[in-house]
């Protein structure tokens, strides 16, 4: 019977939360989006829908910042599966996670020298870069749940990376916040404050990831030949994962359901601070206060969710939580504008449930998986699934806001995806308690 892993292994597993949330807090969820929204719009907060030119044509410059989310993540998408058996087969996934997360930071440190519209190229390639080293990290860093956790600890020990997380990436924004809020006390403008904070980013990530990288156990090939094979074997040996997972109809499904709840999830959190700022018109003070919450309410909520698997089951809180999700999309669709304290109480529920479906999904995925050695190739299937939903995610609704001008119509689209994701968990459900019973 498997055991879970030493503390300190567990620990510095957990630390790469700490370390790369960073990223995806002030990057993805704050600083950076309220900057690339003042660079690239035109400083009068009367205009509706700011335009920016590149490579010749004309884009609303939000939706824009969306395409070049969904750019990234589909690169992601077609690599990490062909990686991710790779480092299965040479059982180099250290390697790949040490790489993955020093090309995110270099990109995060890159983005400093995004000043203006006169290098929109430079600020929206280190973007990119930035989430693609971020995402194409974590195919490898998933696949260690299942290697240093047993079954029955895994609900814990994700939560427990999704806490540290949240933990950790709330120190570096108090940081932040405290350049951007007060620049007159370092003798700065605004937008350097801005650029200041990406560049510790970059650091802190870096610094703090080489923690997780000196203490995770090295990988075990599962083919001693491997160094002397082609890149075609990675395909190959995804090819036999597909084949295990067509047998195994509970994790399909499950695939399936994820694939859509968790396209509405990703995609709140990417642009949650765009409509706050372009659609409510909401000063970035109160988001960065907003955002705050959300990452303090996540981190019980992380807990709290795990707790309630341990007492109703996986797919079962997992259906309750994207409920909960659906009620807080419709919410947003009608929050007015301007309303702080509405906005506040949003921020409560998403924060509550943003942490925990991460978690009890991940952990799920884990505990449905069958057991091999080739975690990473399984893991990538999870990993491609949700990359391509935040690319049509992000696609449908920069689209549907450059169609209709206005982002509240984008949320009732996240909404369908929710309703559709609880819709699949339900037939899993279904599917597992029929399997058992067989």
């Amino acid at each position: 019977m498997q055991k879970t892993a030493p503390k300190k292994v567990v620990n510095a597993w957990a630390m790469y939360d700490w370390a790369n949330s960073a990223y995806n807090l002030v990057i993805t969820s704050t600083i950076f989006p309220t900057y690339f929204e003042a660079v690239t719009g035109d400083g009068n907060e009367a205009t509706l829908i700011d335009e920016v030119q590149l490579g010749g044509r004309t884009f609303v410059n939000t939706s824009l910042y969306n395409y070049g989310l969904a750019i990234a993540f589909l690169v992601v998408a077609a690599l990490s599966p062909l990686l991710s058996s790779i480092a299965d087969y040479r059982g180099n996934k250290k390697t790949f996670l040490g790489s993955f997360f020093t090309l995110g930071s270099i990109a995060c440190c890159g983005l400093y020298f995004f000043t203006d519209t006169s290098n929109l190229w430079l600020g929206l390639l280190c973007m990119i870069l930035a989430c693609f080293g971020y995402w194409a990290s974590l195919v490898f860093y998933n696949s260690y749940l299942p290697e240093i956790a047993a079954p029955e600890d895994r609900d814990h020990v994700s939560a427990k990376g999704f806490a540290r997380g949240y933990i950790g990436s709330m120190i570096l924004q108090v940081i932040c916040f405290v350049f951007v809020l007060k620049p007159d006390l370092f003798g700065i403008t605004v937008g350097m404050a801005s650029r200041i904070s990406f560049l510790l980013v970059g650091i802190w990530w870096f610094v703090f990831a080489q923690w997780s990288l000196r203490r995770l156990p090295a990988g075990t090939p599962t083919d001693v030949a491997a160094t002397k094979r082609s890149a075609s074997s990675g395909y190959k040996e995804l090819q036999k994962v597909w084949h295990q997972l067509k047998e195994i109809p509970v994790l399909r499904m499950f695939l399936g359901s994820y694939f859509f709840y968790n396209m509405g999830v990703q995609t709140v959190m990417l642009v949650a601070t765009l409509y706050g700022k372009s659609e409510l018109g909401l000063p970035t003070t109160n988001l960065i206060i907003a955002i705050l919450l959300i990452q303090l309410i996540a981190v019980p909520g992380a807990y709290t969710i795990s707790w309630l698997s341990g007492k109703i089951g996986n797919l079962q809180a997992l259906m309750l939580v994207v409920l909960l999700w659906i009620a807080l999309c419709f919410v947003g669709y009608h929050l007015p504008k301007g309303g702080i304290n509405e906005f506040y109480m949003l921020a409560v529920g998403v924060g509550f449930v943003m942490g925990g479906i991460q978690s009890l999904s991940r952990s799920t995925y884990a505990k449905l998986m069958p057991e091999t050695h080739n975690t990473t190739s399984f893991f990538s299937f999870f990993d491609v699934t949700e990359k391509i939903a935040i690319v049509i995610g992000m696609l449908s609704f920069g689209y549907i806001i450059e169609f209709s001008g206005s982002q509240r119509n984008s949320v009732l689209a996240l909404m369908l995806f929710f309703v559709i994701g609880l819709m699949g968990l339900a037939f899993t459900l279904r599917k597992q308690k029929t399997t058992i019973t067989a």
